[in-house]
């Protein structure tokens, strides 16, 4: 077996590692990107065949981002209720997780929020977490999440430029600081994390100073920024949610649900559309750097583990018995807006049966090569258009 490269901080994100971490321990971790409704149902896809495999209770850490934090929240929530058997399949996997998520998808919260927020009390953020609470997560806290995996729900701090982490143990900002224990609710923790800019951000979350461990921020914990933060999409920082699991995790298996930017010959010059263009452009950027980060530090042996993207095509991953996945149809399924608005009942299905065969394909190519392929598709019928 050849060596292994030495670790290099070169490929590392720019914020420093959590407490305690330096090279990365054996262990999983799963990433998912943000994309909306879209993003949301491509992870569930995934989650799916990760399931037959066995593999959900070899995952150390679940880290997150805007719409792929509603398909963690969901999981985590109900992680106490999967019923894993001896192979480690959970038994209610469709009642725990498929059928909450397509109800959220059925439900448009984006534009009624917006609406609502402009014409009536109460903010636009406000009423998104309002429609997440009332569909997914009821009153919940991060406190009934479980201890593992450890579910990591990622916003972007406006104040300080980094990552504001959710989780069970703490809330965190390297700069800020840290607060243990944290009782915020499971709804506002996801509405932060895909409080998409310009129309869903920001959310204000009201802290008291006393809360924060002492001394646990790198220069900024002092007020006001220990007594609020302004939060939006944590896909502004890392639209792959692959930081709170990089520097901590050797095997990463990353789900990308991101969309693409097209070109647009005449873009629009008044200033809600340009500005809208001009985000785009940025977010694919820091997800095209996160991703040739990652897939560079595959080759270099940096780190094992898969990557499936909802822009990838399945042949080039070179399985004779992966699932027909025309790369025609599977675009037109990448192509589905990035918003929180309802989609019919088939146009769900197809994009978790398109999010189920490229995981398939990534973890049989790179993972798990003796896993028996899978029969069909979830939903046989539906397909992929």
């Amino acid at each position: 077996m050849p060596d292994m490269p030495a670790w290099s901080d070169e490929f590392a994100p720019v914020s420093p590692p959590e407490p305690g971490s330096g090279k990365p321990e054996v262990g999983t971790a799963l990433c998912l990107s943000g994309g909306g409704y879209r993003a949301m149902l491509f992870h569930a896809g995934a989650l799916w065949r990760l399931n037959e495999l066995g593999y959900l209770p070899r995952l150390d850490r679940v880290s997150s981002v805007s719409g792929g934090s509603i398909t963690a929240a969901v999981l985590a929530l109900n992680w106490g209720k999967l019923q894993f058997d001896a192979s480690g399949v959970a038994l209610r996997f469709q009642e725990c997780l498929m059928e909450p998520v397509r109800r959220m998808a059925s439900e448009t919260i984006d534009s009624s929020s917006i609406v609502g927020g402009v014409l009536l009390p109460g903010t636009i953020a406000e009423r998104v977490q309002s429609a997440y609470r009332k569909t997914l997560f009821g009153d919940a806290t991060l406190q009934d999440l479980p201890d593992r995996p450890r579910f990591v729900i990622n916003a972007t701090n406006v104040q300080s430029k980094a990552l504001w982490r959710f989780s069970k143990p703490y809330m965190r900002d390297y700069r800020v600081g840290e607060v243990r224990n944290p009782r915020v609710s499971l709804a506002l923790a996801v509405g932060a994390s895909s409080a998409f800019p310009p129309f869903l951000s920001p959310v204000v979350l009201d802290l008291d100073p006393s809360w924060f461990t002492p001394n646990s921020g790198q220069d900024l914990q002092t007020e006001p920024y220990t007594r609020r933060a302004v939060l939006t999409d944590g896909g502004v920082y890392d639209n792959l949610g692959l930081e709170t699991a990089w520097r901590r995790y050797q095997t990463l298996l990353v789900s990308d649900g991101g969309g693409g930017t097209p070109d647009e010959p005449t873009p629009h010059t008044d200033w809600p559309r340009h500005v809208y263009r001009v985000l785009s452009l940025m977010d694919n950027q820091v997800g095209a750097l996160r991703k040739r980060m990652l897939i560079g530090s595959y080759k270099l042996g940096l780190r094992t583990g898969a990557y499936w993207g909802i822009r990838s095509d399945i042949a080039n991953y070179a399985l004779p018995d992966a699932l027909p996945c025309p790369f025609s149809k599977t675009l037109a399924i990448a192509n589905t807006p990035t918003r929180l608005k309802a989609l019919d009942s088939v146009v769900q299905e197809r994009i978790v049966n398109w999010g189920y065969a490229i995981c398939d394909a990534a973890m049989r190519r790179h993972c798990l090569p003796e896993a028996p392929p899978p029969r069909s598709f979830p939903y046989p019928a539906a397909g992929l258009g």
